[in-house]
C-alpha cells in the first residue's frame, strides 16, 4: 500500500514574520505552488500560494506572510495516498503538508506526484463535459500583464486560456507572470507588456465528449495541470487534476 511517506518531498517553510517578497522568490524559482507557514516551534499554521505572491509587487516591502496565510491540508507519513488525495480535494490545493504527532511539518506531498499513481489504481468514469468547469476566465492576447495581475488576484485561478476571436491561441499561468519579475516590471512601465508576448503558444486541448480517463492520460503524458475544453472550435470549459480525481470511483 502506497502511503504519504513514499511521495514526501522537502517543501520550503516560512514563518509569520517572513516577508511576502521572500515567498515570491521561492515560488518563482521552485516547483512548488504552495509554501507552508509554521510558528517558532515549527508547528503548521497554514500555507500561502502563488496568487498571494502576486498580491505584493514592490521590489522591497515589509509586508509579511501573516496576512496571507490560509488553512492547509495536513496528513501523516503513514496515511494512504487515498486519504492524502481526499484532503487535497477538500482544500482544493496542489499539495498536503506532512506533519508528525506534534504537528511539526516534516515535508509535503504534491498532487502532481500522486496523480499518475492514483488514476492508475482507480477507475475513472464519465465524460470531460460531466466534470469540467464551465466558469472559464480567459485572457486576450492584447491584454497587458498588468491586467493579468488584476485578473489573477481577483479570480485565483492558476492558468488562463488566451483567446482571439473566440479561438484559443495560447495559455498563460501565474508562474509565467512571476518568472523574471514580469508583473513588477510591467506595472512599473504602465503595463505595456502583453499576454501574447509571454504566453505558451502550444496548447493541449480536449473535447467535452471525450472520456475523463483520456483527459487524465493527457495531463500525465504532458505533465500539465489543466486542459482547455474545445467544442466546435470554441472554448467551453477547463478540466484540471481536481476535476479528474472527482471522477474517481
Amino acid at each position: 500500500m502506497k502511503v504519504a511517506q513514499d511521495f514526501m518531498v522537502e517543501i520550503p517553510v516560512l514563518r509569520f514574520s517572513d516577508q511576502i517578497t521572500k515567498a515570491r522568490q521561492i515560488l518563482r524559482d521552485e516547483r512548488f505552488r504552495e509554501i507552508y507557514v509554521v510558528d517558532d516551534a515549527k508547528k503548521l499554521l497554514g500555507y500561502i500560494d502563488i496568487t498571494d505572491g502576486l498580491r505584493v509587487t514592490a521590489t522591497k516591502s515589509n509586508v509579511t506572510v501573516e496576512g496571507f496565510t490560509k488553512d492547509a491540508p495536513e496528513v501523516h507519513a503513514a496515511d494512504p495516498i487515498e486519504r492524502v488525495v481526499k484532503e487535497i480535494r477538500k482544500f482544493h490545493t496542489d499539495s498536503a503538508a506532512v506533519v508528525n504527532g506534534q504537528r511539526h511539518v516534516i515535508g509535503g506531498v504534491l498532487l502532481s506526484d500522486l496523480f499518475p499513481v492514483i488514476i492508475s489504481r482507480h477507475e475513472l468514469s464519465g465524460r470531460v463535459g460531466d466534470h469540467m468547469s464551465r466558469n472559464v476566465v480567459a485572457a486576450d492576447a492584447t491584454d497587458t500583464v498588468q491586467h493579468m495581475y488584476t485578473l489573477i488576484v481577483e479570480s485565483g485561478f492558476s492558468a488562463y486560456p488566451v483567446v482571439k476571436k473566440k479561438k484559443i491561441i495560447g495559455i498563460v499561468s501565474r508562474r509565467d507572470l512571476l518568472r523574471g519579475g514580469r508583473t513588477r516590471t510591467a506595472r512599473a512601465h504602465s503595463g505595456h507588456t502583453t499576454v501574447g508576448e509571454i504566453m505558451t503558444k502550444e496548447v493541449i486541448t480536449i473535447g467535452p465528449d471525450e472520456a475523463i480517463s483520456t483527459a487524465a492520460g493527457l495531463l500525465v503524458h504532458h505533465d500539465i495541470s489543466r486542459l482547455p475544453v474545445i467544442d466546435g472550435g470554441s472554448l467551453v470549459g477547463i478540466v484540471d487534476r481536481h476535476d479528474v480525481i472527482a471522477g474517481l470511483r
